[in-house]
């Protein structure tokens, strides 16, 4: 992982996350102040704040700092920018936000390109799973992780990787922008069959730590894997049933007039 000066201050990287903050956020905000139609949720805006603040909190300043020398540390980090952060900024719904604030044929081009078969593919639930998950086994049980915390390029490639497979999972089972219809169904299996992934996950580095990690570190960081992260799961389940109960429900009768 990048170290800090010697004097303590920010690295390079830290300055240029925060940079990148803030700069999702002015971007959102011009989108919800030049976006046509209904007045958009302050909620919204208030979600993609914390998003984008959860996840430059989690690879700037001390915790990161910490991560590279606490296993602990690094599952924290893992749980506010591959988990928490995703699920905040999905709730935002920045797609439609970009959509209401650009010119008809420009939005009409966004449309088109959320129709392209490479993003039928990486919404598809299971793709999604596969690399959120999945990207967490290879990272967990292979050479991987030791070399996240020696090389710069590799430290960056996973967060990025980690941050963006976690929207895209977080998306697909959501769906609060416009994206390929998947069925209730069909997203809430995948959705336990990945959440069970997570879980059997932790409980396997609680007993094979990764390379360079002690058992009592795997033990404290594997535990905090287990149950942070089916507290955020548990929201994305209480998010899918709501959505799917919308949607089944009966439609209320409307009483003719007199």
């Amino acid at each position: 992982m990048p170290e800090h000066h010697a004097t303590g201050g920010p690295s390079l990287l830290d300055v240029a996350v925060v940079v990148l903050a803030l700069a999702a956020v002015a971007g959102y905000l011009w989108a919800v102040a030049v976006g046509r139609g209904r007045r958009w949720p302050r909620w919204r805006v208030l979600l993609w704040v914390a998003g984008t603040g959860t996840a430059a909190l989690a690879v700037t300043g001390p915790l990161a700092e910490a991560a590279h020398h606490s296993f602990r540390a690094h599952m924290v980090t893992h749980l506010l920018l591959g988990m928490l952060a995703p699920l905040l900024l999905v709730l935002s719904a920045p797609v439609t936000a970009l959509l209401r604030a650009l010119p008809v044929p420009a939005a009409r081009a966004v449309t088109r390109a959320l129709r392209t078969p490479l993003l039928r593919v990486l919404t598809d639930p299971v793709v999604a799973a596969l690399l959120n998950v999945g990207g967490l086994w290879v990272l967990y049980t292979t050479s991987l992780y030791a070399a996240v915390h020696t090389n710069p390029v590799v430290h960056v490639g996973v967060h990025l990787h980690v941050l963006l497979a976690g929207y895209l999972f977080t998306a697909a089972t959501v769906r609060a922008d416009p994206l390929p219809y998947r069925s209730h169904a069909y997203r809430a299996a995948v959705l336990v069959g990945a959440l069970a992934a997570h879980d059997v996950l932790a409980k396997h580095l609680y007993a094979h730590p990764p390379v360079g990690v002690t058992a009592a570190q795997a033990e404290s960081g594997s535990v905090l894997m287990y149950y942070g992260g089916d507290a955020v799961d548990l929201a994305l389940i209480v998010l899918l049933c709501a959505s799917w109960y919308r949607a089944t429900r009966p439609r209320e009768r409307v009483a003719a007039p007199a």
